[in-house]
């Protein structure tokens, strides 16, 4: 999909290499705060590290691309949200994302989040989905659950996070759990 409504004020677009500039812009002004818990931003020194990113996406080709979107909320760039590790074998996948600062805290996460669950177990085929945030990232932690997803535990060193590794939490959501009458995200946070 190129494009996705989420609401009248979030809209997510495939990212395009034409987008490298604004991408790396938004972490260059948000280094303190992106920094904290995502380890690329120290290797973002210029526009061409966003172009590059950027190409490792667009390059493959499109049944083996992880689908990648660039964050619009009131027509401003917002962040990124993607699927990644992506294994159509095994039917799963995992939902990462990351916002600016000034962007944090309206719920946008929360409801794209929302549209790319439904497109992996609808138009994707998956049979799971993964987030994983780092230990002490209470803001992803709270994410995760408020979208029904169930912890499944502690992934030691799982990621290298600038001179140390930090141990991931590790949660789920299951396309049987998503299927039950009962199951529902929250439309408000």
């Amino acid at each position: 999909m190129q494009s996705i409504v989420v609401s009248n004020e979030i809209l997510l677009e495939r990212v395009r290499i034409s987008d490298a500039a604004t991408i790396f812009h938004a972490i260059d002004q948000n280094r303190s705060h992106l920094r904290a818990w995502l380890p690329f931003v120290d290797f973002t020194k210029e526009i061409k590290d966003s172009e590059a990113f950027i190409q490792t996406i667009v390059s493959r080709r499109e049944e083996t691309r992880n689908e990648v979107y660039t964050i619009w909320f009131k027509g401003e760039f917002s962040g990124l949200l993607g699927f990644h590790n992506t294994d159509k074998v095994n039917e799963k996948t995992e939902i990462g994302y990351w916002l600016i600062n000034e962007m944090t805290g309206k719920g946008i996460i929360h409801r794209s989040c929302q549209m790319l669950i439904g497109l992996a177990f609808g138009k994707m085929g998956m049979n799971r989905i993964t987030i994983r945030t780092a230990v002490g990232n209470l803001s992803s932690e709270k994410i995760a659950s408020r979208l029904g997803f169930i912890f499944e535990g502690i992934e030691r060193s799982g990621e290298r996070h600038h001179d140390l590794f930090l141990d991931l939490k590790v949660f789920s959501l299951l396309k049987v759990q998503y299927e039950q009458p009962e199951f529902s995200i929250p439309e408000t946070l």
